[in-house]
């Protein structure tokens, strides 16, 4: 098991910058691919979990849990 645990609408830092310029990803989708979201221009790029969970360097910020 990775020691790096993500959700839906947590903002992740990756290894590398997008050319923006920006380093913070907003993850949108989760499943066999992963949909992450640019916060700098808002391009969003899909990629498999497998590819992901290398190119992530950490957790950023956790999204909100929902209160019942």
């Amino acid at each position: 098991m990775s020691d790096k645990v993500y959700q839906l609408n947590d903002v992740v830092q990756m290894k590398k910058a997008h050319p923006c310029g920006e380093n913070r990803w907003r993850i949108i989708r989760l499943g066999m691919d992963i949909r992450i979201k640019c916060e700098g221009c808002g391009h969003s790029v899909l990629i498999p979990r497998k590819k992901f969970e290398t190119k992530m360097k950490k957790v950023l910020e956790h999204a909100e849990e929902p209160t019942n």
